[in-house]
């Protein structure tokens, strides 16, 4: 198969900001990025009082969270489909086939992914920097602060690490999305449509697109993988507020 037109074709669709094309990124993006604003807070306090606190249920909390990370996206939005259509429990608020029910799905994807990291992120942290902020007159919120302030560069790759799975994310933003063109349609369900069609050129555009933010996610990843080098910093001051 010649690939060349296609592909020349492509990167003249993009260059030209073709309205349809970038209409399918935004769409992408507007869900994504909305999403991760839902789910980082969340997902950042679980993490971290899973680290740090003794409960009962914790360790079946961590295995659930942990078997939630390889949960198939499709299952999730098979799921979603059935609470949220029209005989679902969540029927009422018809939210399927909308971006909403697709930030939805985002959401639930991207919190055991967050959650995970910072779990990680916090247990790896020298426990000492909780226990001297407390001694220094913190209080039990400031002394948590000035834990994920200073995993701060795994936090950073904890939230990339879920935008790089949420943006090319198929089977739920599929299923409860309905690939419904100029509402609902992202890229992965726009290349899985093209390509089905033998449509190659759009689908190679979006795919173009969806390799440059996989890469801006690694360098991201990379460059605070570089910052993060160093001890942690004791200030007497800011813990004390």
């Amino acid at each position: 198969m010649d690939l060349l037109e296609p592909t020349r074709d492509a990167l003249y669709r993009l260059a030209s900001l073709d309205p349809a094309l970038w209409q399918i990124v935004a769409v992408s993006m507007r869900v994504s990025l909305i999403a991760l604003a839902l789910v980082t807070p969340l997902a950042v306090v679980t993490g971290f009082a899973l680290a740090m606190y003794r409960f009962p249920g914790r360790r079946l909390l961590i295995v659930l969270l942990q078997s939630l990370l390889a949960f198939p996206t499709v299952v999730i939005g098979l799921l979603l489909y059935l609470l949220l259509s029209r005989r679902g429990p969540l029927g009422a608020w018809q939210l399927l086939f909308t971006q909403e029910a697709m930030i939805v799905g985002q959401v639930i994807i991207a919190f055991p992914i967050i959650s995970a990291f910072t779990l990680a992120a916090v247990q790896a942290a020298d426990p000492r920097l909780h226990e001297t902020a407390r001694l220094l007159g913190a209080t039990e919120l400031r002394a948590a602060l000035s834990v994920l302030r200073e995993v701060r560069f795994a936090l950073i790759a904890a939230v990339t690490s879920g935008f790089g799975r949420v943006v090319s994310e198929v089977g739920c933003a599929l299923m409860v999305g309905g690939n419904i063109a100029g509402l609902t349609r992202n890229i992965p369900t726009a290349i899985a449509l093209e390509t089905s069609k033998g449509a190659f050129t759009e689908g190679i555009a979006l795919g173009i697109v969806l390799m440059v933010l996989a890469l801006a996610v690694n360098v991201v990843l990379a460059l605070t993988q570089g910052g993060g080098r160093g001890t942690p910093s004791i200030d007497a001051a800011w813990y004390r507020g």
